[in-house]
C-alpha cells in the first residue's frame, strides 16, 4: 500500500546534468553525451521486470514512466501502485510523465512511490508555476511537456525554473504513432534558448535545464533527434517491440555518439 504521508527526500538522489558530460566556456554549459529513457508504455506489461532488465543491460539511465488518466489523453495506463512495485527493482532514474489533468492532486503519490523527475503538460496546469514549485518542494526534479501543437513561446516564464522541457513528437495517448517532424525545428530553436539562459543555483535549472523529446523515435531518426539539441531520447515501440531490446538502446546510443556532436 502506498503512504499517504509524503516522504520529503533530503535532497534529490540524482543530478540530471550528472552523466551528461557539459563541459563550460565562460560559464557556459556546452553539449553533452545522450540520456536513453525507454518507454514502458510499450513493454510486456505481464513481466515488466524483464523490461527493466532490458532497459539497464542496455544501458539506460532512465526510464520512461507514461501515466494516462483517459481524460487529458484518450488512453489509461498505470497508476502510483506500478510504480512503487517496480522501485525496489532498480536504480534506474524514474522518469514519470504525468497525462493527466488535474496533476497536482496525484503528485505527493507518485513522489512518495519513487519517481524521481515527474513532468506535467503545460496544457493541463492551470498555475504551472505552483505545480512545478509543488513538485520541488517534495525533493525531485520538475519537467514541463508541450504537445506538438503549443507554441513554444508559451515556455518563456518557466523555462528558467524548469529541470526539463519535453517536446512530444506525436500527440500524445498512444504509443506506437508516426514521429511528427516539427520536432527537429522545435528542439532547435529551445536549445538556443535554454543555452542563452544564465545558470542558476542549485534551486533553478537556468541553462542547465534539459531537452527530453517523446514520440515515434526510433533507430532511424534518433540521431537527427539528438543533433537537433534533444539531450533525453524517449522510444517505446523502437525499443520493446525489437528482437533485442538491450541491443537497440546501444545501437541508439552508438548512432547518436557518431554525430560528433560536441561543441567546445
Amino acid at each position: 500500500m502506498l503512504h499517504t504521508a509524503v516522504r520529503h527526500k533530503a535532497g534529490c538522489r540524482f543530478d540530471l546534468n550528472e552523466n551528461l558530460n557539459f563541459t563550460t566556456s565562460n560559464g557556459r554549459a556546452q553539449r553533452r553525451s545522450v540520456q536513453l529513457s525507454p518507454s514502458l508504455l510499450s513493454a510486456n506489461f505481464a513481466d515488466l521486470e524483464t523490461s527493466v532488465r532490458q532497459a539497464e543491460d542496455g544501458g539506460a539511465e532512465w526510464l520512461h514512466i507514461d501515466v494516462m488518466d483517459g481524460h487529458f489523453v484518450p488512453n489509461i495506463t498505470v497508476g502510483p501502485i506500478i510504480v512503487e512495485a517496480l522501485r525496489p527493482l532498480t536504480k534506474l532514474i524514474f522518469d514519470v510523465h504525468l497525462m493527466i489533468e488535474n496533476p497536482d492532486n496525484y503528485i505527493p503519490q507518485f513522489v512518495n512511490a519513487g519517481a524521481d523527475l515527474i513532468t506535467v503538460h503545460l496544457e493541463a496546469c492551470t498555475h504551472l508555476n505552483r505545480t512545478i514549485e509543488h513538485i520541488k518542494s517534495l525533493g525531485i526534479k520538475a519537467g514541463v511537456a508541450l504537445n506538438p501543437g503549443t507554441p513554444l513561446g508559451m515556455l518563456e516564464e518557466i523555462l528558467p525554473d524548469a529541470d526539463l522541457i519535453l517536446l512530444m513528437s506525436v500527440n500524445p495517448g498512444f504509443g506506437g504513432q508516426s514521429f511528427i517532424p516539427s520536432l527537429f525545428r522545435r528542439a532547435q530553436t529551445l536549445r538556443k534558448w535554454i543555452d542563452n539562459l544564465p545558470l542558476l543555483s542549485k534551486e533553478g535549472a537556468g541553462g542547465g535545464c534539459l531537452i527530453e523529446a517523446d514520440g515515434g523515435i526510433k533507430l532511424d531518426n534518433a540521431a537527427e533527434v539528438y543533433e537537433a539539441g534533444v539531450d533525453v531520447i524517449v522510444s517505446g515501440s523502437g525499443i520493446f517491440d525489437t528482437s533485442d531490446p538491450a541491443e537497440m538502446i546501444r545501437e541508439m546510443r552508438r548512432a547518436c555518439n557518431a554525430t560528433q556532436l560536441i561543441e567546445v
